[in-house]
């Protein structure tokens, strides 16, 4: 028999589960929890499992003592387009999530700043709990978690302390929520609509929040017992992508800027960095994350061309880029060259006979192809850099130009266009 974690917890059933049929198998289907252990599960930002949860007659279950800051674990593996399937039950007022696409690095101490959310909760039973205190419509049940908001008429849940069954599909920024064979919930990721709720709600200080489009899977432990069961994953293939601009040559749409130096589109159609009065490092990003691609762009240095181009970097608020620079330098300065904004600096710097392949005061363009652990640059069609790094090949981020501090700096851009890979 299964013991209850705490007052409330049905027991799991002791029915056969965790497992698949034949077709479910030849289907692609594959288990994320095998029934019997938590192989294949870990700490969030962890390299082993030490958070308090078990697995009792076949279930997977929270015990209840986790928090805000504590209590998640995630996959060992990272998924980026899938069907995600599981069966769930709450204790009595219980409040859980499944969370996806979620980044694991030191700087994020928590899970759901990154990781879209898939709400867990005892609508009724939290509200008798925590009265007079209601619940906003973002918090409940089926919820994509202070973003969207489910048709609460195709609702169909099972009384409290039954189990329930839930679906999350992402197909390449499609996504759906299902409840006990019921659609929910559909809308489309990244977005001018998605972005309008992510930058004036509850994410608006979370820069980072559900930009990936590729990470582990989270079960959360939010100081309620938890069960889920029967939690099984079918990847779906990534679409082929062709060349796409990453600038319009009329206005910053697409792309944020940080910090105090100025980001502006000029009479010619260019985009252009300049000092501002600050003399500060400053970064105009783009909204979206860029994994394994390959960019091309044209630039320009007038004055003291001190600039760059990051990619696979994450924003650290107010002015502060995480990640990986490609130099844009003044000649003597290893343009092309690869640069780790944190921890090892210079990874790749180019050799003196290269240097002047950059043309001072012409127009000049850089390619960067980054896939997988591979990184490779070329400036005016001669290669600058070629190797592999793991530290890289396991990140993911932003593409955000760079002006660099002291002032006196202006560089133009055109041309800025990409391949995803």
């Amino acid at each position: 028999m299964c013991i209850a974690v705490a007052a409330g917890c049905a027991a799991c059933s002791s029915e056969k589960h965790n497992v698949l049929t034949e077709d479910e198998i030849a289907e692609g289907w594959e288990l994320l929890f095998d029934g019997e252990t938590l192989a294949g599960w870990k700490d969030y930002n962890g390299d082993s499992l030490t958070q308090p949860w078990h697995v009792v007659d076949g279930c997977i279950q929270a015990n209840g003592d986790g928090s805000d800051l504590s209590g998640y674990i995630v996959t060992d593996r990272k998924f980026d387009n899938f069907i995600l399937d599981w069966d769930w039950k709450l204790s009595y007022g219980g409040n859980s999530g499944m969370l996806y696409h979620v980044v694991e690095d030191p700087y994020f101490p928590v899970p759901y700043v990154t990781g879209p959310e898939y709400q867990l909760i005892d609508n009724d039973g939290w509200e008798a709990t925590n009265a007079p205190t209601k619940l906003e419509p973002w918090q409940r049940l089926g919820v994509d978690y202070a973003m969207h908001l489910p048709d609460e008429k195709a609702m169909k849940v099972n009384p409290q302390g039954e189990w329930n069954n839930s679906r999350i599909v992402f197909d390449n920024g499609h996504v759906e929520h299902w409840l006990n064979g019921q659609k929910i919930l559909e809308f489309e990721a990244w977005t001018d609509d998605w972005f309008a709720r992510k930058n004036s709600g509850k994410w608006e200080s979370a820069p980072e929040y559900g930009l990936a489009e590729s990470g582990v899977i989270c079960l959360q432990d939010h100081g309620y017992p938890a069960s889920f069961r029967n939690i099984k994953i079918k990847q779906l293939p990534k679409k082929e992508h062709t060349q796409t601009p990453l600038f319009n040559g009329k206005d910053l749409t697409g792309w944020t800027p940080y910090g105090t130096e100025l980001w502006y589109v000029d009479n010619d159609g260019n985009l252009v960095c300049e000092s501002g009065p600050d003399k500060q490092y400053g970064y105009l990003a783009t909204n979206a994350y860029y994994k394994d691609f390959d960019l091309t762009v044209d630039f320009k240095q007038l004055a003291n061309g001190n600039s760059g181009i990051f990619f696979r970097s994450f924003v650290e608020p107010p002015v502060k880029v995480h990640g990986w620079q490609c130099e844009v330098a003044p000649k003597g300065q290893d343009s092309g060259g690869i640069y780790e904004s944190y921890g090892r600096g210079w990874l790749v710097q180019i050799p003196d006979e290269k240097e002047d392949i950059l043309k001072e005061g012409e127009w000049n363009t850089m390619r960067v192809r980054v896939e997988g652990d591979h990184v490779q640059t070329w400036l005016n069609g001669q290669p600058m850099t070629d190797f592999n790094d793991e530290k890289i090949g396991d990140a993911q981020g932003r593409i955000a130009l760079q002006i660099h501090d002291g002032g006196g700096i202006k560089v133009l851009w055109k041309n800025l266009n990409i391949t995803k890979l």
